[in-house]
């Protein structure tokens, strides 16, 4: 039988060995809070719906000299906050919001905060370009997505993540984060389910700046492309149009990362069925829909404008029959999941998650 001394001096030695860390040295994660401004509350509701979550309480209001007010209903200190927020309807005062929103999180003690911008402001004046402004102004053209990303930074963003950017350059224009998702799996799977000709389509880009966009997708199915080289006399305006590629009794899908007031794309529809073309789809992953576009996509001779729902698309569909949407929610949330957990999200680049 051991003495007492000696089970007293086991015990001292086998304590510290037995000790559980206690609670405040272990690292907590961060909890995740959605907010939605009111560019696009419906997108924002699916992305924390697909996340199991509920979506943040934010109220946003103007005062009566139209200024913006943002009130963030529940506390975000230490949490990793996301922002949902498109560059669509009222473009100035949705970005203004963003912005306000942004830095009401941050000055909160947020965390982190992420700016989900599915269609990102001012992306088109991305350089200085005489395409849009006469040659001798050109030198004194403003780049204002260079400017927004400057905004977003000093808000206080800490990382961005958007879709299809209309230059990928963009990207460098932040000294943050930058995920720029792609639409493409989401159109490749829609290109596969519901074209039966697939197989004997042709990929079109529209402008020869969207060639590298076209090609990607060619590949992935395994047809041709083309692309028509087009000069504009200034904004909005096409003055001339050349198809550079064979279309004749093919399916012709065209695809762009955009479609504001659609008289490229419909002038472009035109062209390759004057070519041959036994059909015509556009897939455009922003569909704008300003100004005339309506009327001129019902007037042409589409089979379907396909876009995603990055801008609301609800009113357009009731307008145009034509109008087809691609919902890319499940891409947001498992961007916001995979970014929260410190998980790879480059899987999305070539994936749709289900």
């Amino acid at each position: 039988m051991p003495s007492l001394s000696e089970s007293v001096r086991a015990k001292s030695l086998l304590g510290p060995k037995l000790e559980t860390p206690k609670p405040h040295l272990q690292k907590r994660m961060p909890n995740i809070k959605v907010f939605s401004g009111s560019s696009h509350p419906d997108l924002a509701q699916r992305i924390v719906d697909r996340l199991g979550i509920d979506l943040g309480k934010v109220v946003t209001k103007k005062f009566s000299n139209l200024e913006t007010c943002v009130e963030i209903g529940e506390s975000v200190r230490g949490e990793d906050v996301y922002i949902v927020q498109s560059g669509s309807g009222e473009i100035n005062d949705n970005l203004m919001e963003l912005l306000i929103m942004i830095n009401a999180c941050k000055i909160a003690s947020a965390s982190r905060v992420t700016a989900v911008i599915p269609c990102f402001p001012y992306a088109r004046q991305d350089k200085k370009d005489k395409d849009f402004v006469s040659v001798l102004c050109a030198s004194r053209a403003p780049i204002s997505a260079k400017l927004v990303a400057n905004m977003l930074s000093v808000a206080g963003a800490d990382h961005i993540i958007t879709m299809d950017l209309h230059a990928s350059q963009i990207q460098g224009f932040f000294d943050i984060p930058v995920d720029n998702l792609y639409a493409e799996p989401a159109v490749l799977k829609w290109i596969k389910e519901n074209i039966a000709e697939w197989r004997n389509s042709i990929i079109v880009s529209p402008d020869a700046g969207g060639a590298k966009r076209v090609t990607s997708i060619a590949d992935r199915l395994n047809v041709e492309f083309a692309l028509i080289h087009k000069e504009r006399k200034k904004a909005n305006e096409v003055a001339s149009m050349v198809l550079v590629g064979d279309v004749k009794d093919r399916v012709a899908i065209l695809v762009d990362d955009m479609a504001d007031t659609c008289g490229t794309i419909c002038h472009a529809a035109e062209k390759v069925m004057e070519a041959g073309a036994t059909r015509v789809y556009a897939i455009l992953t922003h569909g704008i829909f300003s100004g005339p576009a309506i009327s001129r996509i019902n007037n042409a001779c589409f089979e379907a404008v396909v876009v995603t729902n990055t801008i609301p698309q609800e009113e357009h569909m009731k307008d145009c029959p034509k109008v087809r949407c691609i919902d890319v929610s499940m891409m947001f949330a498992e961007a916001v999941r995979r970014t929260h957990n410190g998980e790879s999200v480059s899987y999305l680049f070539s994936n749709v998650p289900y």
